[in-house]
This record gives structure tokens, C-alpha cells and sequence, in this order.
């Protein structure tokens, strides 16, 4: 599903970028474990989360090619000094994070960039991805809603999608952006003195659960994988009960924003049937406590950051899933405060500068 070649091509290529850095993984009280690892990918690039090494990754790589088409062969460090990427534009939907990685691409190479949110959306969130030149668009409906009228817009405009989300018929993208999220995993499980044992991680619409997965198998590890999700969007765990991909409906009035999304990727799917140990959905009363106890130990982690922390403890005071005291558990907080007033109000107290 994911080429080691083309892994290869984003690892040289987002690791030569300005500001590149392997972020910090963080060591948390282990018990009831004999380890506990916290991948923190809060401060990645500035842009404060792990969605950095996709979405920006894979604007790059489908400008690239869209010049050559016309007959302009270019390099992403020549479109990164240069910033003319023609009359390009990219567009996408977003619960906030991968739209922010867009809209931050397109802006470091030259590229005009439209982003579709759905009316849950924070303010902050839709602010922090206008100030990187995007025009951002609401649209009624949830975020599988959005990613629909983006598809449709760029149809009738002649724009390029960028989605972190693949169906039938658009798969190249979101393998890109999935590829990109491969060097989270590689940093992390590089870092760890011993293999993990379990590693937990964040499902949404299955791309960086399905990378991750990716990755382990990439290294060699049988560490058993296990996908967290909201219990109001819970769509890969439906899909695993019902045996096929699954759609939840409605709202999703889940807490955890950028985990809100009802319809899995057809990519992250196709890997996750097969390799995923285990499914889980926890809620978001868990969430903020998770938030909070991280807090207290000086980690700054945003409400979606903590679904695989959650399930980790979840699972671990119940000794489900073959947890015990001799396990070594990796987990990955994928965002930071990116959304600093919903952290303050859930947190009760601001996030650190």
C-alpha cells in the first residue's frame, strides 16, 4: 500500500526542509505498564501537529508533477526558494489540522489554496489556517460533508484536491500524504531504548493508524496495534464489527475535533482489516482527564492528541488486550494546543507560549 520507495522520496525530502527536527518522545509514568512512551508532536514545524508531515509533503509532491505535465520540471527545493508554483491551486477539508498542513504548503511553494470546513469548525481553527493565505469556506454537514463539496469545487474549477482521506478512484494523494506521516512512527520507534510491546494510536479516518502500521511492520516489529477512536465516530470500529467498511452518520459530536469522521479511508482501510490487532472507541469525558493529567506533568496535548493515551490506561487497568505489567507501550500525541482557547477552557489554564 505504501512503496518503501516512495517512503523514501518523503523521508529525504521533509527532513531537508527549514526547521525539520525529530519531535520529543516523551517518557510518562509507566504503571500499570513496564513503559509508557508519549510521541509529542506538538511542536512539528510550527504548525502543531503531526498532520505537518502529510498534507504540506503532498502538495509539493502533486505540484511537482502537475508542472511537468505543462513541461516545467522543477525539484521541491527549487519550488521552496522560488515559491511560483503557476497558477496552481490545491484545496481540501478539514476538521483543522491537515487543512492548516495544506494551506502551509501551498503557501511556502507559491500555490493558491481554498480549504473546506464544516460549521463545528473552531474560529481558531479556521483563523490559524487563514494565516497562511488560505480562503476558507464553510459548508453545511459534517467533515465528510466538506470533503465531498471540495471534491466538487475543484471538479468545477480545475483546482487539485489534497486529501488526507482516499476512495475509489483517488488513492495517489492520500498515499503521499500517508507517507509523510510514516517519519513520525520511524522517529519514535527509532527512539525507544526497547521495541514497544502495544502501540496505540488514533484512528479518524484511518491514515496515520494505517502509517503507522506501515511503518512497524517496515522495522521489522509485532508490536500489537491498537486504534483508538471517539465513541461519538467510532467508523473503523464499525467497520471491523461489521467485517467491511462502514459509514457512521450524522453530526459526530465528538470533543475530539480532529478525530471527528464518519466515512474511513479506503487506503487506511485496506491496511487496517488486516493488520490492526484490536479496535477501540473511548469518550471524551476521558479525554479532558487525559488532558489535564498530561498537563500536570508539563506536556501540552490538544483533544485529539490523547484518544490512544486514553485507550492505553482504559485497557490497562482492565488488563484487556494483553496488557500486564511487562508491556511496553508507545502512544502518539498528535497535536498540541491548536486550538489555544478550547484548551484553556477545557484545561483551565492556557497552554504555554
Amino acid at each position: 500500500m505504501l512503496p518503501d520507495g516512495g517512503w523514501r522520496r518523503a523521508k529525504a525530502e521533509i527532513t531537508s526542509w527549514p526547521g525539520y527536527a525529530p519531535t520529543p518522545l516523551r517518557e510518562l509514568p509507566p504503571a500499570p505498564f513496564a513503559a509508557l512512551h508519549y510521541k509529542d508532536e506538538g511542536g512539528r514545524f510550527g504548525l502543531g501537529s503531526f498532520k505537518a508531515l502529510g498534507g504540506a509533503y503532498a502538495v509539493m509532491r502533486l505540484v511537482v508533477s502537475e508542472l511537468a505535465k505543462h513541461g516545467r520540471h522543477t525539484t521541491g527545493a527549487e519550488l521552496l526558494a522560488k515559491k511560483d508554483a503557476g497558477d496552481i491551486t490545491v484545496t481540501c477539508a478539514t476538521d483543522g489540522n491537515h487543512g492548516r498542513s495544506v494551506a502551509w504548503g501551498a503557501q511556502n511553494i507559491g500555490a493558491r489554496c481554498v480549504i473546506y470546513v464544516h460549521d463545528t469548525v473552531s474560529q481558531g481553527r479556521r483563523d490559524a489556517i487563514a494565516a497562511y493565505g488560505a480562503d476558507v469556506r464553510e459548508v453545511p454537514g459534517n467533515y465528510d460533508d466538506a470533503v465531498r463539496e471540495a471534491s466538487r469545487a475543484a471538479a468545477e474549477h480545475g483546482w487539485h484536491v489534497v486529501s488526507d482521506t482516499s476512495w475509489p478512484g483517488y488513492t495517489e494523494v492520500p498515499r503521499d500524504v500517508m507517507q509523510g506521516y510514516r517519519l513520525m512512527a520511524e522517529e519514535a520507534l527509532a527512539a525507544l531504548p526497547q521495541p514497544p510491546t502495544h502501540v496505540f494510536v488514533q484512528g479518524g479516518v484511518g491514515g496515520v493508524a494505517a502509517a503507522v502500521s506501515v511503518q512497524l511492520r517496515s522495522m521489522g516489529l509485532d508490536a500489537k496495534l491498537i486504534v483508538v477512536e471517539p465513541d461519538e465516530a467510532a467508523c473503523l470500529l464499525k467497520s471491523a464489527q461489521a467485517g467491511a467498511l462502514s459509514v457512521v452518520e450524522g453530526d459526530l459530536p465528538t470533543l475530539m475535533a480532529g478525530l471527528a469522521c464518519g466515512e474511513p479511508s479506503l487506503l487506511a482501510w485496506q491496511e487496517l482489516e488486516r493488520a490492526a490487532f484490536a479496535f477501540m472507541a473511548v469518550p471524551d469525558k476521558a479525554a479532558v482527564e487525559a488532558m489535564r493529567a498530561l498537563a500536570g506533568l508539563g506536556i501540552t496535548a490538544g483533544e485529539s492528541a490523547v484518544a490512544g493515551l486514553v485507550g492505553a490506561w482504559l485497557a490497562g487497568r482492565d488488563g484487556a488486550l494483553g496488557l500486564g505489567p511487562d508491556s511496553r507501550v508507545l502512544v502518539f500525541g498528535t497535536e498540541g494546543a491548536t486550538d489555544p482557547q478550547l484548551y484553556a477552557e477545557l484545561v483551565g489554564a492556557a497552554s504555554p507560549s
